[in-house]
């Protein structure tokens, strides 16, 4: 007669993957740009959708051009290109939730003829979430030990808004050129949302006059809450903001000699909230009548842990793109940024990577050029495990101290967000082998090995832990060297 089960589902919404795919977006200039001083792209996603072993995933990407025309004048250009993009992988189906950010990691510019090409390397970070059943067994006609297991379940939310600022600065014209660069530096569960904070950092690239050119920075905080009803309060979370969009007014007081410059951000949110459930699940089982087989099953789960900030100041003397002499001047710093990864070193973790930024100067003969700026940094970090890490540049400042050589200063903002990853093993059900024979005698006497807990005895003695206790009320399990374990039989006579 087969053995009875109760077996117990448990639904949940997990990470099932991440991919990391690159794309590369051109856009062409015309031929009015005889020198570029500065390039710079950004690109925002419209959407990702998974489908049968890809992913695609579509959207905008804007650059911008700074350049001298033939007459020496300082001018912009603006164009947007659309683009798709798909990324392979054989665990990908159609019912997965696709979460995309997508990222400018590099812009390259050449020159064919009197056009000038730029190209904008795409990074994208997409996680595939998707629905998992987790069948286990719950109860049945054998002896079980029960012990819950955690599982991660997470809850997808999303969201838009808006954050300004308002701001003063010496009189400026045209504005040539922006950028925009995001530092999330906390994310709060509390009920029935998602709380996100940090700054935006503002950088404008300007004409000053006729022809010079002038660089600032405005550092926006931003706080937004995104509804989720499933959000509590001992929950965690992750949030990814960007910039979808920014409408800059600069308005001039002459008099003066002011400009008030007024910034509007639309702000994207996604979001995911981790709740840690705890299942009532068996970890082991045993029979009295029959062996057993126990089928065994594991679940690995993850989950966002706490989040760590680090500010700090680097300098030093930094890699060129091209050559400077006493005889330029410095005007402006534009598009700055960094990029980092966390390294294991012999003593410990380092934060390791560089801090990028374009410097324009202008020559004795009244000509700008464009030059990249390039400093490495390493940082020691406390952080365990695996972990998520993005860095902030800001209050980037150079100066040419010796000819021909740059010194840069600068404000690395470094956001680290633990992973946490949660394991959990438990019984997926049974199958029934050959009887136990039970001995004939009233008494047996077992030695057992010591540091042998009530269950594992039991399962040896084919009791259950409740009989194994009655028969041996003077034993504290675990069981020292050298005690015995009593089993009493009752026996019927027969006449």
């Amino acid at each position: 007669m087969a053995i009875k089960t109760q077996m117990e589902t448990f639904r949940t919404l997990g990470k099932v993957c991440e991919l990391n795919p690159q794309t590369a977006v051109e856009c062409k200039f015309g031929q009015d740009a005889v020198t570029v001083l500065s390039a710079n792209a950004t690109a925002a996603l419209s959407g990702a959708e998974a489908g049968n072993g890809e992913v695609r995933y579509f959207g905008k990407a804007l650059f911008s051009l700074v350049y001298e025309d033939a007459e020496k004048h300082v001018c912009r250009a603006e164009k947007g290109v659309e683009f798709t993009a798909k990324v392979q992988d054989e665990h990908v189906y159609p019912a997965m939730t696709a979460r995309a950010n997508i990222a400018v990691e590099n812009v390259s510019v050449r020159r064919e003829g009197a056009s000038v090409y730029l190209t904008a390397l795409l990074g994208a970070d997409i996680s595939l979430f998707g629905d998992c059943n987790i069948d286990y067994l719950a109860d049945g006609e054998i002896i079980v030990k029960h012990e819950p297991f955690t599982a991660v379940t997470a809850h997808l939310c999303g969201g838009a808004t808006e954050a300004e600022d308002e701001f003063e600065t010496d009189c400026i014209g045209d504005i040539l050129l922006h950028s925009e660069s995001v530092n999330v530096t906390d994310v709060v569960c509390e009920t029935g949302t998602l709380r996100a904070e940090g700054e935006i950092n503002l950088g404008i690239l300007a004409l000053k006059g006729e022809n010079d050119l002038v660089s600032f920075e405005r550092l926006v905080p931003f706080r937004v809450e995104i509804p989720c009803e499933e959000a509590a309060f001992n929950m965690s979370g992750e949030a990814h903001v960007s910039v979808g969009g920014v409408a800059l007014r600069a308005e001039a007081d002459e008099a003066r000699g002011k400009c008030k410059i007024t910034a509007e951000f639309s702000l994207n949110v996604e979001g995911c909230v981790y709740e840690e459930v705890s299942v009532d699940g068996i970890v082991d089982a045993y029979s009295k009548e029959c062996k057993l087989k126990v089928l065994r099953g594991e679940l690995n789960s993850c989950g966002a842990g706490e989040i760590v900030r680090l500010t700090e100041r680097i300098s030093g003397r930094a890699a060129l793109s091209g050559t400077v002499d006493f005889s330029d001047v410095l005007q402006a710093v534009t598009l700055q940024r960094a990029e980092a990864n966390i390294v294991n070193g012999e003593d410990g973790k380092r934060l390791e990577g560089v801090e990028l930024a374009t410097l324009l100067v202008r020559g004795s003969d009244g000509s700008h050029r464009g030059i990249e700026m390039s400093l490495p940094f390493s940082i020691p970090v406390q952080v365990e495990g695996d972990c998520t890490v993005s860095v902030f540049a800001c209050g980037t400042a150079a100066r040419q101290k010796q000819e021909g050589e740059i010194e840069v200063e600068a404000t690395l903002k470094i956001t680290v967000q633990k992973s946490k990853h949660i394991h959990a093993e438990f019984v997926t059900g049974v199958e029934e082998g050959e009887p136990i024979v039970e001995s004939d005698s009233a008494i047996s006497v077992f030695i057992p090995r010591a540091g042998d807990g009530l269950w594992e005895l039991s399962k040896q003695l084919n009791k259950s832990p409740e009989e194994v206790a009655e028969n041996n009320p003077d034993i504290e399990f675990p069981v020292k060297e050298g005690q015995r374990v009593i089993i009493y039989r009752k026996k019927s006579l027969n006449k």
